[in-house]
């Protein structure tokens, strides 16, 4: 690796850490505004993101050419499953701690492959099969003592909403594969933007709060950090690829601990730093796997090419 690719690399490494860690950040403020219900912190999140977005679209090229789409249709689609995704998530912060969400959150990416081999026809193959295997188990250890008390806790509430969050972020990852090769990066964080901040709305009727001064605060600074993660983390995959970059999304975890038990006093239990570390796992085997995948397809492409010289 050259000294350029490895200068990339390190950068890449570092954009995405700084995202995940702006994210986390995020989240902790959105559960610290608890009193505000999660179709509002859902709005606030949205609409102080777009001068973020906004700013990042001059930046490359102008407004009107970063927000051109081919398909109105697939970015309504994906913001709709990416908006329920995100206000399910912001729900489920009331009810569980800091460190339990992200755990359950970290299933999306295994989720990612079993829907991508349903919708986008991609092969399903035992490597795949096991760590997905795996990583449920992982889901069931973190969930398990909140179900165990009744499914009609709040505990319980909790874990159906967190999960129902990272099945549709997971869908809505997949949407976003679907379309990249047609729709560009900013029109795609423009137009979820755009689509979650009007969302939002609908929840309106049922029992926005006005919040004080510190949840305003809460609420102003989710929205303005995460419209910055938003373009951390689109500008990482610019220096390094998905495989290289994906194993370091797993530092929310070494977050949301400390968050979790400085701020909010909350000790993670042994269950959850157990299935943390299952759901982990699988999650690094798919990544190693589909980086040896795509090496071999870069093998196979270049023997072809000198065959054809």
């Amino acid at each position: 690796m050259t000294a350029a690719i490895q200068n990339n690399v390190t950068r890449g490494i570092f954009l995405m850490m700084s995202a995940i860690t702006v994210f986390t950040v995020m989240s902790a403020f959105i559960k610290a505004a608890d009193r505000v219900p999660a179709g509002e912190a859902m709005f606030f999140r949205s609409l102080m993101a777009m001068p973020i977005v906004l700013i990042w679209l001059v930046s490359h090229g102008g407004i009107m050419a970063g927000i051109r789409t081919k398909s109105v249709r697939n970015h309504a689609v994906r913001g709709i499953v990416g908006s329920c995704a995100m206000g399910l998530g912001f729900a489920g912060l009331k009810y569980l701690p800091l460190p339990e969400v992200t755990a359950i959150r970290f299933v999306s990416p295994i989720l990612m492959v079993v829907l991508a081999a349903i919708i986008l026809g991609e092969k399903f193959r035992f490597v795949r099969i096991a760590a997905v295997m795996l990583g449920f188990v992982g889901v069931v250890i973190i969930v398990a003592p909140r179900l165990s008390v009744g499914l009609g806790t709040n505990e319980a509430l909790g874990v159906g909403l967190t999960l129902g969050s990272a099945c549709l972020a997971a869908l809505a990852q997949v949407f976003v594969k679907g379309m990249s090769g047609s729709e560009s990066t900013t029109a795609i964080v423009f137009w979820f933007s755009a689509t979650a901040t009007v969302l939002s709305l609908l929840t309106l009727p049922f029992g926005w709060v006005w919040p004080n001064g510190f949840e305003l605060a809460l609420l102003i600074g989710a929205g303005v950090i995460g419209g910055l993660g938003q373009i951390l983390l689109t500008a990482s995959y610019r220096f390094a690829e998905a495989g290289v970059l994906a194993p370091f999304t797993y530092i929310s975890m070494l977050w949301s601990v400390l968050i979790g038990y400085f701020w909010f006093n909350e000790v993670p239990t042994m269950a959850m730093l157990i299935g943390a570390a299952f759901v982990i796992a699988a999650g690094v085997i798919i990544v190693l796997r589909e980086r040896a995948l795509g090496d071999d397809a870069t093998a196979r492409r270049k023997v072809r090419a000198k065959g054809l010289q």
